[in-house]
């Protein structure tokens, strides 16, 4: 199983996580994608985010339908602050024979070295780095293994959602959830399945 694990704070999730999300799933051929809320980052110690179980219902909300996406409140169940080493443990464990991908922002990747137990997260999982817009991907030397995403930011035109309709795949990430019922209802594109 190809399992993608999206941390971050999520305070609020908004429409470029849910980009992220689609992207990764298609790109890593993932079977499932876990966003896993933290509960105190450890760079960003004086900060306070809204409370766990409201950034839990709003991702549980921004999620509503995603079969492969879940919400695993991991983190926050925890407490205290969050180091990703406890979490990729956690899903290791719970999934041994997986290959654990762990998406994190461009501008994490120069701290990596700088994480909890660094050396030994690098074994265990391929980091897939989300790419600012218009800044240069940074690449690290061994022991990580990086990855960028490709569909990041996606290039959204008209054309693209009909190509996407064709091929079967879903456009409500690219179009207001409105939109994306008429589409399916109207059959807007007589001979394009919906």
């Amino acid at each position: 199983m190809h399992l993608g694990l999206y941390g971050g704070s999520f305070d609020p999730v908004h429409r470029g996580h849910l980009l992220v999300a689609q992207a990764a799933l298609e790109e890593l051929s993932l079977d499932r994608l876990v966003f896993i809320p933290a509960a105190q980052s450890p760079f960003k110690p004086g900060t306070h985010p809204a409370p766990g179980q409201q950034r839990i219902r709003w991702l549980r909300m921004a999620l509503s339908g995603q079969t492969r996406c879940h919400v695993d409140p991991i983190e926050l169940d925890r407490g205290g602050v969050s180091f990703t080493i406890d979490t990729v443990r956690h899903f290791r464990s719970r999934f041994p024979d997986s290959r654990l991908f762990y998406l994190i922002g461009a501008d994490q990747v120069r701290l990596l070295p700088q994480w909890r137990e660094a050396e030994s997260l690098a074994t265990m999982v391929e980091f897939v780095v989300i790419p600012r817009p218009g800044a240069q991907v940074v690449t690290l030397p061994g022991p990580f293994r990086l990855r960028s995403l490709r569909g990041w930011p996606l290039d959204v035109s008209s054309s693209l959602v009909r190509h996407r309709l064709m091929q079967g795949l879903p456009v409500g990430h690219l179009v207001p959830d409105p939109v994306a019922e008429a589409l399916r209802s109207e059959n807007a594109y007589p001979g394009l399945p919906c």
